[in-house]
């Protein structure tokens, strides 16, 4: 059953958009399906290189009519334009600077970690390579993330 229109109440929320920038089909579909399942379920876009999420990012070709995400999962190591690359030219964009980045990835080189937080990363975790683990990792940054921080409108 489908509910009426009343003026009197809010507007629900917009439905929240999480970008995952990832090469690894395994690792996707992990945070696909757990995201999935929590309670507030974000539309969920998956993107394998770091040239077609900044089109994605700058609304650009295929992506025109997208809206821009609430928050990127971010992998470091991406084909072609890596996750150093896009998280220094987004953060360096001043319409795209604001959304956060989760950098998520398999790297625990100091210099990743350090570069990203002096790129203005918003965070950096270290996934799991085990897909349980992944997964309990993915249901705390969209607990943190969607439901206890308050994220800027667009």
């Amino acid at each position: 059953m489908r509910a009426s229109f009343d003026p009197d109440m809010e507007e629900p929320a917009a439905e929240q958009l999480i970008l995952i920038v990832e090469d690894n089909p395994d690792h996707i579909q992990t945070i696909q399906q757990t995201l999935a399942q929590t309670t507030l379920q974000p539309q969920i876009i998956a993107i394998g290189n770091g040239e077609q999420a900044m089109q994605f990012l700058r609304q650009q070709g295929d992506y025109a009519s997208t809206r821009r995400p609430d928050l990127i999962l971010l992998d470091l190591n991406l084909p072609g334009k890596d996750g150093r690359e896009l998280l220094a030219e987004l953060k360096a964009d001043p319409q795209l600077r604001r959304i956060p980045v989760v950098v998520l990835t398999m790297s625990t080189e100091e210099t990743d970690i350090l570069n990203s937080y002096t790129l203005q990363g918003n965070c950096y975790v270290i996934k799991s390579s085990d897909l349980e683990q992944l997964a309990q990792i993915v249901k705390r940054i969209e607990e943190f993330w969607l439901e206890i921080v308050t994220l800027p409108g667009e």
